[in-house]
């Protein structure tokens, strides 16, 4: 069994939640129910559960002040995080970033039972720490010009700082990064996912397999059916409804 705490200061949502993991999720034991930034604490303090599923926004803060001062106590949370939250687009983009499970209200069952996955994964490497630290980090400056981003691999977490991300490859459903100074790191996730996350970072899909961070692109060659020369010298084709759009691109850098 895997120990659970709720934390939503709707007791409606409340309900919900628990009918949901015990229909979806039987191996989730409820400890315990909280509806504030204080009793949340005192829950977490006290039960010690291994999974919080936590709200945003709460009667006297945020779910967020829950986890500043449970670093200000004990230096780290030792429970799973998973947000369940509204559509707040800042926020999902930090959780996106941190590599957190988020689930969106209403909950959907199929991804309530995919984060329950990724939840027993996560507590068999024990590696959900460096993503509330990333987390806090992003929240604090109140920005989304994210400079770093937690990719999770089988083996763990890797913290990256985006600038260094030299392009990403498409492998199925799988995403490879290359990065300056390091060895690829392979992502079980879709390329169109990172093409959504690191568009407004200086990133652009110029193929379907290839998405390109702008500043470690070495040389534009049009000869040849138009391809580019990376930092790494790796040489990539350009698809033919991208060049227009890449060779404006060029004109503003």
């Amino acid at each position: 069994m895997i120990t659970a705490l709720l934390i939503d200061d709707d007791s409606n949502l409340r309900n919900g939640m628990k009918s949901l993991l015990n229909r979806y999720a039987p191996e989730i034991k409820i400890l315990g129910e909280a509806d504030s930034v204080k009793t949340g604490i005192k829950a977490i303090d006290s039960l010690k559960p291994q999974v919080v599923f936590l709200d945003i926004q709460l009667t006297d803060g945020t779910g967020f002040d829950i986890l500043e001062k449970l670093a200000q106590k004990n230096g780290k949370s030792s429970s799973h995080i998973v947000f369940v939250t509204a559509h707040e687009e800042y926020a999902i983009k930090a959780f996106r970033f941190s590599a957190l499970d988020f689930l969106l209200k209403p909950v959907d069952p199929e991804e309530l039972e995919k984060v329950i996955e990724k939840i027993k994964n996560a507590l068999e490497k024990n590696d959900n720490y460096a993503h509330i630290d990333l987390l806090l980090e992003n929240i604090r400056k109140k920005v989304d010009n994210f400079k770093r981003i937690a990719l999770s691999t089988a083996d763990g977490i890797h913290l990256l700082e985006v600038s260094d991300i030299i392009r990403c490859e498409s492998e199925d459903n799988y995403t490879k990064f290359y990065v300056k100074n390091g060895k690829p790191i392979l992502i079980s996730k879709t390329l169109k996912e990172y093409e959504e996350l690191l568009g407004e970072h200086g990133f652009e899909r110029i193929h379907q397999s290839h998405l390109i961070n702008l500043s470690c692109l070495k040389s534009y060659i049009k000869k040849d059916g138009g391809y580019v020369i990376m930092a790494d010298n790796s040489k990539l084709p350009i698809s033919q409804r991208k060049k227009e759009r890449l060779q404006e691109l060029l004109k503003l850098i």
